[in-house]
């Protein structure tokens, strides 16, 4: 394999950065991350950085997809929301250590493509949804854990997700405005709220609501 240099190396780096969790790092390993990036930065798939996938959408960097899984505390047993599917990258990683992952990406064409490449991989606990990722999956709630992979403005995450949230679970999502300092931040449900933990400064496209220009289709099928 081509890659399994570069692969090695990325995997030393992504242990030096503080991701310990061996179940986390087994992901990574066993999904390519070229299957994922546009032919035209194959040559940057196991560097890591961030990349353009169109739609103002990009893949995010191995380390960032490395904390916010490990971050999770993703069981085999877990039911998990991901909002923003993306390359499709994230939920291939989370589908190879929870039971089953459910995905909603607003960006048809995005949401496609990952499709093929997942389906590529063989990979089959991941059902997918065209729709507004603010509006979580209801039909499908509750869920152990929720990740979401584009930054929130406020001060607590979109209440529906957090309605479908499980007692006991957990929500990993990035907060803060586009232009200001966006940091990871852990969300635990209780009986009584949210427990609230910051992690670490990162940078998100915008978490937007309903669907884009010329997308029509409401909350969208699933696959």
């Amino acid at each position: 394999m081509i890659a399994e240099p570069r692969l090695i190396r990325l995997l030393m780096h992504l242990r030096r950065s503080g991701i310990t969790d061996h179940r986390v790092l087994g992901a990574i390993e066993r999904v390519p991350r070229e299957a994922f990036v546009p032919d035209a930065f194959l040559d940057q798939a196991y560097e890591d950085i961030a990349l353009p996938i169109g739609h103002g959408q990009t893949i995010s960097q191995p380390m960032v997809v490395g904390l916010m899984t490990q971050a999770l505390e993703v069981g085999d047993r877990h039911k998990v929301l991901e909002i923003g599917t993306g390359s499709g990258y994230q939920a291939a990683v989370l589908a190879k250590i929870c039971r089953r992952l459910y995905t909603v990406e607003r960006h048809k064409p995005l949401l496609d493509l990952a499709l093929e490449r997942i389906a590529g991989l063989r990979i089959s606990n991941i059902t997918a949804r065209w729709g507004d990722g603010m509006k979580g999956w209801p039909e499908q709630a509750p869920f152990e854990r929720i990740i979401v992979t584009a930054a929130h403005r406020g001060d607590l995450p979109p209440l529906a997700l957090t309605d479908q949230l499980a007692i006991g679970g957990i929500i990993v999502i990035p907060m803060g405005d586009e232009k200001r300092n966006q940091r990871v931040v852990r969300f635990t449900r209780t009986e009584t709220g949210l427990e609230r933990e910051d992690l670490w400064p990162v940078r998100f496209v915008p978490l937007l609501p309903d669907l884009p220009d010329g997308e029509d289709g409401g909350s969208g099928p699933s696959y």
